[in-house]
């Protein structure tokens, strides 16, 4: 096993992290799509990312931490342009998406990305100490990553890049691949822009952090509860046939009608 140069610096004593032999990985799902992830994030962190293939163009659904190239990871599912949509600005969902010549976010947050200063951490200790205790598990006890992507990696170096948005996004605009069209739902309440991509075709749901099957966070310091029941509310009556969200494994319509009414049960009794 290689190790990191970079240290983690807890309980007085310097520990390394290994240096992963893959930063992603990858599962084929069908019907043109893609799922990737990075294991060695903690889950709190660990991003879903889409990617989306279309006659014209390919579609990819937010980008992770950015701590590894997402570009070169895609290298071999693309021959064509690809635009990258953020569900949201949240670090875990942004981190590669200045590497994308086509950068699209929805207008509440885009202006946001040209100088980056959301919080970004990948320490325990630099969280809020009423979630501290709630991330520690198995192979994650100060870092949010268990592996470096390559030695050159710091811990204390991490940060997401700023960048220009080529395309803002509004309620009911279309993303169109060509053979393949996902219009934009605003979903505000998690974050003011959050949005899902759905394909009236195929009843396909990509949902971001509006809605994945775990805790959904609506305390951050711009979520909006009441927002988040409105748009619990809309999200009932889509017609979905399948979930995939920012977060957690996919999910079908059964499953997406009991995340909603618990949430609603929850905060609209």
């Amino acid at each position: 096993v290689r190790w990191c140069l970079a240290k983690i610096f807890a309980d007085g004593a310097f520990r390394l992290l290994k240096i992963a032999e893959r930063w992603f990985e990858r599962r084929v799902l069908g019907g043109g799509i893609t799922h990737l992830i990075e294991p060695h994030v903690h889950p709190f962190l660990r991003c879903n990312i889409w990617h989306i293939r279309g006659r014209h163009a390919d579609l990819l659904i937010d980008t992770g931490l950015g701590v590894a190239s997402l570009k070169d990871e895609i290298e071999d599912l693309v021959d064509k342009p690809v635009i990258a949509a953020a569900t949201h600005i949240h670090y875990d969902h942004v981190g590669s998406l200045h590497e994308f010549e086509h950068r699209l976010v929805h207008h509440a947050e885009a202006g946001r990305m040209v100088d980056y200063h959301e919080f970004a951490w990948l320490r325990m200790r630099d969280f809020p100490s009423e979630y501290q205790s709630e991330l520690i598990m198995d192979g994650f006890d100060e870092a949010l990553v268990n592996a470096a992507p390559d030695a050159a990696f710091r811990l204390d170096d991490y940060f997401v890049q700023s960048t220009t948005v080529t395309r803002v996004l509004d309620e009911a605009d279309v993303v169109d691949l060509g053979n393949r069209h996902f219009e934009v739902l605003h979903l505000p309440g998690h974050s003011p822009g959050s949005i899902g991509l759905f394909e009236h075709e195929t009843g396909t749901l990509f949902s971001g952090d509006a809605l994945y099957d775990g805790l959904l966070l609506d305390q951050l310091p711009d979520s909006d509860i009441e927002a988040y029941i409105n748009t619990m509310k809309r999200l009932r009556d889509l017609p979905v046939n399948i979930c995939h969200g920012g977060h957690e494994p996919s999910f079908g319509r059964k499953r997406m009608i009991e995340l909603i009414d618990d949430y609603l049960a929850h905060r609209d009794p």
